[in-house]
């Protein structure tokens, strides 16, 4: 009495679908696969630590691109113009 007649199959799928609700089984497949996408981080060895210090190092440089350093232009101009004047000499 193996499970080769198909109504076997459709028997039990029925209680399966009894027993679980059709909400359990399509919420199925996307908890597998985050479960396997954690467990593969969790090998490859990529700690939360890193990935802070990665988002850290990012908005850091996020910050700088977004609002450089000021510049003194009184020094600027003089620089400018001390260059220009050596050479010409």
């Amino acid at each position: 009495m193996g499970f080769d007649s198909m109504w076997h199959w459709i028997i039990l799928l029925v209680v399966v679908l009894l027993v679980f609700g059709t909400k359990k089984i399509r919420n199925l497949g996307p908890d597998l696969g985050a479960a396997i996408r954690d467990f593969k981080k969790s090998v490859s060895g990529d700690d939360e630590a890193k990935q802070k210090e990665a988002e850290a190092k990012r908005q850091e440089a996020e910050h700088l691109r977004a609002d450089p350093p000021p510049v003194d232009t009184t020094r600027a101009g003089t620089t400018q113009g001390q260059r220009d004047s050596s050479e010409t000499k």
